[in-house]
């Protein structure tokens, strides 16, 4: 299978970002989009919202639907799915791509925020496959992806940040776990994360950050597109990396999706490979 026509993603925080080019890739192929996020009305620092997603959807040539969800609210993500499933028929494809970032120590982690990311990251995807599984377990080639890191318990990545990274690698770890329980049963639940860090407009509001050293969302989306259109028996439980996948699918040019070619590329958190921090940064 080479096209997602016809096929039902139900795509969280899909607003903006990394979600909405995976929802607009998906489009260009004819697909029913769900898009399910917080942003019901614009909003100054961060532009987009589910409806101007869902419009931007159906104009590439799928349908969308705009659906205001919190995924920390259980009756909230039950009653998108539902919408999605009477709108659609039913649901092939969950994308958990919501999360909540706060790079920052202890100290300077307020409980709130600690509790935003843990509710978000690990709760809200493990709340949306149980919301999206019995659906799933009745679709032709159902996939789980969830944008999470590959497993990693290297002290370097928790101490600067050890709230972020519990509830990142919470993703990780609710993948793990999906994958050994319904990966037997024809559900591919995988995860796919990038190896350079990725521009989009919340990354603006992280302090030191620089945009012109990042790639842009749609190799993500292109990566997402890739491992959404492999037959879902037997693959299960995998720790994927964006230019990985495109590289087996026969992509060897990968400027196009840098933000500035002429700069060297940031390595995003939690990957180890040393080849590979030396070659983005030449």
């Amino acid at each position: 299978m080479s096209t997602l026509r016809g096929k039902t993603l139900f795509i969280t925080g899909a607003s903006r970002g990394i979600g909405l080019a995976i929802a607009l890739r998906a489009a260009r192929d004819g697909a029913n989009v769900a898009i399910a996020a917080k942003s019901g009305v614009p909003n100054p620092k961060l532009p987009g919202t589910i409806h101007s997603a869902a419009a931007a959807v159906t104009e590439a040539g799928g349908q969308g639907l705009a659906l205001q969800c919190d995924i920390r609210e259980e009756e909230q993500v039950h009653a998108a799915v539902a919408a999605t499933v009477e709108r659609f028929g039913g649901i092939d494809i969950l994308v958990n791509n919501a999360s909540a970032i706060w790079l920052q120590g202890a100290l300077e982690t307020p409980m709130k925020r600690f509790d935003l990311m843990q509710q978000v990251n690990s709760r809200g995807s493990f709340l949306c496959a149980q919301a999206c599984l019995p659906h799933l377990l009745k679709a032709a080639n159902p996939h789980i992806l969830t944008l999470a890191p590959p497993p990693n318990l290297d002290p370097k990545w928790w101490g600067p940040h050890t709230g972020y990274t519990l509830a990142k690698m919470g993703m990780s770890f609710v993948t793990l776990g999906l994958a050994a329980e319904f990966g037997p049963r024809g559900v591919a639940v995988n995860a796919l994360w990038p190896r350079t860090v990725i521009a989009t407009d919340a990354l603006k509001m992280i302090p030191g950050t620089e945009p012109a050293k990042c790639r842009k969302p749609e190799i993500m989306a292109d990566a997402a597109h890739a491992v959404l259109t492999r037959p879902a028996a037997g693959f299960a439980g995998r720790f994927l990396i964006d230019e990985a996948v495109l590289r087996e699918s026969g992509t060897t040019d990968f400027t196009p999706y840098a933000v500035d070619p002429s700069q060297p590329l940031l390595p995003d958190l939690f990957l180890d490979d040393p080849e590979l921090m030396e070659a983005l940064r030449r």
